[in-house]
């Protein structure tokens, strides 16, 4: 169909070239606060993966463009690179046009840069597309380079960004200099299903659009979403195809092609099912407590379990009479939260709705009384059901009774000694 047919004045879904519009999810929104983390940080160095198309490069784009216009970045594609063409790529992004021929000579101008910029002012950034498709003296090499420092900080900060886990790559004796760096193993996620209806109403919206609800109803989002498996990059592809095959509106589902699907860098299942990733944890939820629009605490949930009360003894003690003395449980289960309320007097309410058990996701907020926790996770995009098969035999459902349980069997505000596993919270 032609663009000014459906009303719109552009492409939407351009598969090259810089999109119309950037759209925030709950992975990128993480990906983006990870890689701001990683170049704040003195010894930055981070790992960036998630399979073609999974907006890796436009989040990278993004990034790079956010960045104040002193900052010396280089970004290289490393695919194929051998030292010799890594160190003549870095330098010529960072400003040189020099003919050397000699490794030595290259390596030690791109030292004495890196050691300039970090002395005078901020350390140089380098980020490596295809990192996984260096030549392993171009791996040698980044690795002399990441033990370059000046007083306490890296002379060069790296973020290597792949289409396949890097881990088996990391657990190289010779790749220690990185490894021991590495301050964020990041995974991207794909969009759930509402986030992938909000991203192509978006699009449709910034090439002229007035009415993408329409171009493209809910059911034709959600086949979308099955088609792609959430991944932008694909979302991309089988909606312009759909579009442009389409002769009425609004689009139909029949014309939503369902491609080859890539797996996540993360683990799977035999059922290819998506699991936690095994290389390493998910990050931890933060916990903002609130009262009266003042920031009580700001925690980190490291460890399984969370008690809320006012006791001095639970986990996160909040000193108010509206608050019982062991108000709530908090219980990490894979990436998932979930929040039961302990027959508290007052009750316990997310999002101004009262509940006994509840998933919590990304920017949820708790209520006990005047306080207020606001849950952030972006990595919590789906809430499921407590009440599902799915959870009837799980480990979650044990620990919730067994809490329930042990609170019901205490009269005081004492909890059981810490060789119990007690959960606890650190700042």
């Amino acid at each position: 169909m032609d663009l000014g047919a459906a009303g719109l004045s552009e492409q939407p879904f351009p598969t090259h070239g810089k999109p119309l519009v950037i759209l925030p999810y709950a992975s990128k929104v993480a990906a983006v606060e990870m890689l701001e983390d990683t170049y704040a940080h003195p010894t930055g160095l981070c790992l960036l993966q998630g399979p073609r198309l999974s907006g890796k490069s436009t989040l990278i784009r993004t990034f790079v463009e956010s960045l104040p216009e002193e900052c010396s970045v280089a970004v290289i594609d490393g695919k194929g690179l051998n030292t010799t063409n890594l160190l003549i790529s870095v330098l010529r992004q960072f400003g040189y046009d020099l003919e050397l021929s000699s490794v030595n000579e290259l390596l030690g101008l791109v030292r004495v840069f890196a050691l300039q910029q970090a002395a005078s002012h901020d350390a140089p950034l380098l980020i490596i597309e295809n990192a996984h498709e260096l030549n392993p003296s171009a791996l040698r090499a980044l690795c002399e380079l990441a033990e370059l420092r000046i007083r306490a900080a890296s002379a060069l900060k790296m973020i290597l960004v792949s289409d396949r886990s890097l881990q088996s790559i990391m657990m190289a004796q010779a790749m220690a200099p990185i490894a021991k760096r590495v301050m964020h193993d990041f995974h991207l996620r794909p969009m759930n299903r509402d986030e992938t209806k909000q991203y192509l109403h978006g699009k449709l919206r910034a090439a002229g659009s007035f009415y993408p609800e329409f171009l493209f109803p809910d059911e034709v989002c959600r086949d979308i979403w099955h088609a792609s498996a959430g991944w932008p990059g694909i979302a991309d592809r089988v909606a312009l195809l759909a579009l442009a095959e389409t002769d009425t509106l609004p689009v139909a589902i029949t014309n939503v092609e369902h491609p080859a699907l890539p797996t996540g860098t993360w683990a799977v299942d035999g059922n290819n099912n998506i699991e936690r990733d095994v290389s390493i944890p998910p990050a931890p939820p933060r916990l903002v407590v609130t009262n009266n629009g003042s920031v009580m605490q700001d925690l980190t949930m490291q460890k399984s379990r969370a008690l809320i009360g006012r006791s001095e003894h639970n986990d996160i003690s909040i000193d108010s009479r509206f608050v019982s003395r062991h108000h709530a449980l908090l219980v990490r289960h894979g990436a998932a939260t979930f929040l039961m309320d302990l027959n508290s007097t007052n009750g316990t309410f997310v999002n101004s709705k009262r509940v006994s058990n509840h998933v919590l996701i990304h920017d949820d907020v708790v209520t006990l009384g005047h306080h207020h926790i606001k849950f952030h996770d972006p990595c919590a995009t789906s809430r499921g059901k407590l009440d599902g098969d799915e959870f009837a035999d799980t480990a979650i459902m044990k620990t919730l009774e067994d809490m329930r349980n042990l609170l019901a069997q205490e009269n005081t505000a004492l909890l059981p000694a810490a060789t119990e596993d007690l959960p606890t919270i650190q700042t």
